[in-house]
């Protein structure tokens, strides 16, 4: 069978479309131009998600192709499975079991462009997509709007160059899903964006397992003096949430059940240390979980230090007496220096940054804008002031917090009427019926939703499953419901926690959770479960 090759991940063709080329004309799995595109819609709607996460992934599965004609539009023409990001980082797992092909044979209804969404017309109901085949980011964790370092006089240059040569076009859609995610939030702090290492794509976990083994081989170079091998074993994580804790506990693992066979007398002198600003690391668990989690990691030799404000990361050794004007001091891919505001210098051989999520710039685009709405293109929103034919004028309505869109319970995005100056009468509040936003991009009016792979999840099949029906219209739907199924993570050693769901409402009024190897097995079969395809539900296993 011949093979679909990318440099970011590799598939095979589906054999129906070389063995018999006129099958499946309505549902193929590429279309030559957005002319053939149409014609293939027939009498379907389309239905453009932006976005391959967790929530545009689910989401394109599970819409029916009798009704619709899904297209994914996103920069990564894969899916990642993120909660297992660590283990591949760590080489517990191999790569390609996190990763699921956008573009399958058993989902030959789904339609894919390899592009970045750069502006949305609601009144045209269509969609500019920016070519991203040969974008040097993808596959690795954004900290910036790619167009962060141009003026606008540059920005539009470039884009007016790139609408001659072909990689600007505009889609149309029927109905559109905002689920591009958010990026990685570095709170501005120095030499972050530059010389730290993520770990929210798959790029990002490479990148990582390979610091790790050259870090080991310059270690154990005769010319590498003690103090430098100090320095380039030291590794820094900054964030304890759960990705950062997973991190660390993968790491520790890694060093003590397989590098310690290779670099006996180096892996004695590894050390893991953890920052986080805040009190307690795992704040999202009880305190009693959270209690044995840090038992657990001072046995397997994770430091982990609270209450702690990195205010710097940068190249090369630590500036005292003894290496500042040395070559071993300034040597800029040997070590790093972090500094935090309790301890100063700290030198280390990489720092993985885990710290949270900013708004993704074409969100934060987007409710900057105001849109020029007729009201039949809006409904009015109970108890609110309904649109008026004086004002066509119209913003999104966002979380002041977090910058996410505002949504209904429904998932359709929130609007207010822009008044005109010397106006002080109430706006006007709608929604748009065809426009909806999910996962990390998306707030619940009502409330904050976690921002979580089994928000997106739920969110997702909610969402299909309503537009999908033929008995029930998404008007006459209840509204969406999360269903909290408790949270999970890995401590190192064959341990876990898992928390129950619900909390103090919920089963967790009477049982807090599992910890230990007990909970080590259910994070393993509940992550396996949630696996996408057979095949990886089959090597993860294997490698396990």
């Amino acid at each position: 069978m011949p093979l679909l090759l990318s440099p970011r991940y590799v598939t095979r063709v589906p054999s129906y479309i070389w063995r018999y080329p006129q099958s499946r004309k309505a549902h193929s799995l590429a279309h030559a131009n957005l002319q053939a595109l149409d014609a293939a819609k027939g009498d379907r709607e389309r239905v453009v998600i932006l976005g391959s996460g967790w929530a545009g992934y689910i989401l394109s599965r599970n819409l029916s192709p009798k009704k619709f004609q899904t297209l994914v539009v996103s920069p990564r023409s894969y899916f990642v499975f993120t909660p297992l990001l660590n283990s591949a980082a760590s080489g517990t797992l191999e790569f390609r079991t996190t990763l699921e092909p956008i573009r399958s044979r058993g989902y030959p209804n789904v339609e894919y462009m390899q592009g970045w969404a750069d502006d949305v017309d609601f009144s045209r109901r269509s969609v500019t997509v920016e070519e991203a085949v040969l974008d040097r980011n993808q596959g690795r964790a954004l900290v910036e709007d790619r167009h962060a370092h141009e003026t606008n006089s540059q920005a539009a240059a470039e884009r007016a160059k790139e609408l001659r040569k072909g990689q600007r076009w505009d889609v149309g859609y029927d109905k559109l899903v905002i689920s591009v995610g958010c990026y990685i939030q570095t709170f501005g702090t120095k030499g972050v964006k530059e010389h730290a290492y993520f770990l929210k794509d798959i790029g990002d976990a490479r990148r990582i397992r390979r610091r790790i083994l050259d870090l080991f081989e310059i270690a154990s170079l005769p010319t590498t003096s003690e103090e430098m091998k100090k320095k380039l074993l030291r590794f820094a994580i900054v964030g304890g949430g759960p990705t950062g804790m997973e991190f660390a506990a993968e790491l520790s693992d890694l060093v003590h059940e397989d590098l310690r066979k290779i670099y006996p007398d180096l892996a004695r002198m590894v050390k893991v240390i953890v920052f986080d600003v805040a009190p307690r690391v795992l704040s999202m668990f009880d305190e009693s979980l959270g209690e044995y989690a840090m038992k657990t990691y001072k046995r397997t030799g994770i430091e982990i230090k609270t209450s702690h404000h990195v205010e710097e990361l940068r190249p090369g050794s630590p500036k005292d007496a003894r290496t500042q004007d040395s070559s071993e001091g300034n040597e800029p891919e040997s070590c790093y220096t972090i500094t935090t505001k309790e301890e100063g210098e700290i030198g280390v051989g990489m720092c993985v940054w885990s710290t949270g999520l900013m708004m993704n710039p074409f969100v934060q685009q987007t409710t900057s804008k105001i849109h020029h709405l007729p009201p039949s293109f809006l409904h009015s929103i109970p108890g609110e002031t309904p649109p008026s034919d004086g004002n066509n004028n119209w913003t999104l309505d966002h979380n002041e917090k977090t910058g996410a869109l505002l949504v209904d319970s429904k998932f359709r995005l929130q609007l207010t009427s822009s008044q005109p100056d010397g106006d002080k009468s109430s706006p006007s509040s709608a929604c748009l019926p065809n426009v909806f936003a999910l996962g990390d991009n998306a707030s619940l009016r009502d409330h904050v939703l976690p921002a979580t792979a089994q928000t997106a999840n739920q969110q997702a099949k909610w969402l299909a499953k309503r537009l999908s029906s033929n008995t029930h219209s998404l008007d006459d739907s209840p509204g969406f419901e999360f269903k909290d199924m408790g949270v999970m993570t890995y401590l190192g050693d064959a341990k876990g926690l898992v928390q129950a769901p619900g909390g103090e409402k919920g089963l967790g009024r009477w049982f807090k959770g599992l910890r230990g190897r007990a909970a080590w097995l259910v994070w393993r079969g509940a992550y396996l479960g949630l696996s996408i395809s057979w095949r990886n539900r089959a090597l993860i296993p294997v490698y396990w």
